[in-house]
């Protein structure tokens, strides 16, 4: 059985994930804050599907903490084939009013942790010519985003860092892929002090295990970049040929309270 790593494995997106690896049967490392609930989490799959799941407690946007993690899967003698750079969060405001602690913390976790993870494992991927990456972008990777204006770029980031990655290792036997969800059912809305805005108040969103199976399917076939959803898809295209002012200001009317 070939492992997968999967970070911010506690809630959402990240344990639909874990739960779908799972039954494709493959053994799991469970990384995130909450040992309680990845304590759970592996019980349930390990009865029900007879794999190996390994849990690491780590708050990942602490510095040190990727190289933490790899070193203690190294001393285990772990082998890691699927990469899942899954932890994050958002903060929604005016930035001129949101705590610098929060949007800190935010880019040391979407950005400095997701790459060093990466940094570390692709490695010995390429050295054994085997191993996929899945980076948890989002559609707010595709235009700026006034109200979550430190969110968007981080995401900008994982995506352009994704997409430069893959084409650098053409030909490794090592694939990157970046998912693009737009607003899902999961625990982001709440952390984001989303749930009044009008992207999300009101409307059917996908669930996390809808996103999850698609990101499954589209890493396994080594899609760069993997956009869930017809309408995200249509959206993502259709700010390159839109003025980027206008995109903007319609970004900040979507993102305002619903009245």
């Amino acid at each position: 059985m070939k492992t997968a790593l999967i970070t911010g494995a506690s809630g959402g997106i990240g344990l639909e994930l874990a739960k779908v690896f799972a039954h494709h049967k493959h053994n799991l490392v469970l990384v995130a804050r909450s040992e309680g609930k990845l304590k759970a989490l592996a019980n349930e799959l390990q009865s029900q599907y007879g794999i190996s799941v390994k849990i690491i407690t780590k708050d990942l946007s602490l510095p040190n903490a990727a190289q933490e993690v790899y070193a203690e899967l190294k001393n285990a003698n772990v082998s890691i084939e699927f990469l899942i750079n899954n932890a994050g969060f958002g903060e929604f405001g005016y930035f001129h009013e949101t705590a610098w602690d929060k949007e800190a913390m935010m880019i040391d976790l979407n950005i400095k942790a997701l790459t060093h993870f990466t940094k570390l494992f692709v490695k010995d991927m390429v050295q054994r010519k085997s191993g996929k990456i899945l980076n948890v972008a989002s559609t707010a990777s595709f235009q700026p985003g006034p109200l979550m204006a430190v969110y968007y770029a981080t995401k900008a980031y994982v995506l352009s860092f994704s997409e430069a990655i893959a084409n650098e290792l053409q030909g490794t036997g090592v694939t990157v892929t970046a998912l693009c969800p737009g607003p899902t059912e999961s625990g982001f809305q709440a952390a984001a002090t989303l749930e009044e805005s009008k992207l999300v108040k009101g409307k059917k969103l996908p669930t996390s295990l809808e996103v999850a199976e698609y990101a499954y399917k589209a890493l396994m076939n080594g899609e760069t970049v993997a956009i869930h959803g017809t309408m995200n898809w249509l959206m993502a295209q259709s700010v390159r040929f839109t003025p980027r002012k206008m995109v903007t200001a319609l970004v900040r009317v979507m993102s305002e309270k619903a009245s």
